[in-house]
């Protein structure tokens, strides 16, 4: 893809979440578009939303499911980046104009006390720069019709982002087992999701040091303070105006996810 065309496609993205009226799958509109293409459709829309006043908070890992991967016939994840205005407390409203086509998933979020910055970081990097971790529940979005995504539609439409609820108790990462926690995901008490952290590339660390390898080699390393989302435990949920989502996760508590009950704008 050339210049003209990253800028379009991401055009099209931003207007597909104001409007509601989402786009036929990227791959179609621009055939031979790589996952570099992607990645600057992304880089685009970020630096759009950054000029306009928003501010970086960390990033979300998607893809971290091997199943999923073989699907989209790749072989690691993907990352999307994670704004201000997407975050939201636990039990907070979610108003449905934020949402696009959302489903929910749970996940741990890591918070980092230092920046994560050495191009090849291991996974003792990884435990010396995270603070505490939480409880998350990450609200997934597409600008994509039907959710009819490939490799680079997901990755260009910001890792298929919309919003993210953290829980409120903050626990160091000796405090419980972060590989065979066990987690539910309940609609209004009923089981709609169950899994563990070895979902999660077999352990959500492992997502955490392939994130952090990456942005230092893009050159964007993540810093002290960022929010990381590790990717699903479990599978994902389809989300209804008014539905109230609660995740427990082992060892790590549990994080609530209250949607509006109406229906404006992009969420219609």
């Amino acid at each position: 893809m050339n210049a003209e065309q990253i800028r379009e496609a991401a055009l099209a993205l931003r207007a597909a979440a104001s409007t509601g009226e989402f786009l036929a799958p990227l791959r179609e509109t621009y055939p031979g578009m790589s996952i570099d293409d992607a990645y600057a459709i992304q880089r685009e829309n970020t630096l759009a939303r950054v000029a306009q006043g928003r501010r970086i908070t960390g990033c979300k890992i998607g893809l971290t499911s091997v199943a999923v991967q073989r699907q989209l016939g790749v072989d690691q994840p993907d990352f999307g980046v994670l704004f201000d205005d997407m975050g939201y407390g636990d039990g907070e409203p979610i108003p449905a104009r934020v949402l696009t086509q959302p489903k929910v998933e749970a996940e741990i979020a890591f918070v980092l006390g230092r920046d994560l910055d050495a191009p090849h970081a291991g996974l003792a990097d990884v435990i010396a720069s995270i603070d505490y971790a939480l409880p998350a529940l990450e609200i997934v979005g597409s600008r994509i019709a039907n959710w009819n995504i490939g490799i680079v539609d997901t990755v260009a439409d910001n890792a298929s982002s919309s919003a993210f609820v953290l829980g409120a108790q903050p626990v160091k990462l000796d405090a419980f087992d972060l590989r065979l926690c066990g987690m539910v995901l309940e609609r209004r008490g009923e089981p709609v999701s169950v899994g563990a952290g070895t979902a999660c590339l077999g352990h959500p660390l492992n997502a955490v040091v392939w994130l952090a390898r990456t942005m230092a080699l893009r050159g964007t390393p993540l810093r002290a303070g960022s929010v990381v989302l590790s990717g699903a435990l479990g599978p994902m949920a389809a989300v209804t105006p008014g539905d109230v989502f609660e995740a427990r996760i082992n060892g790590l508590g549990s994080v609530r996810a209250v949607f509006e009950p109406t229906s404006t704008g992009a969420a219609q």
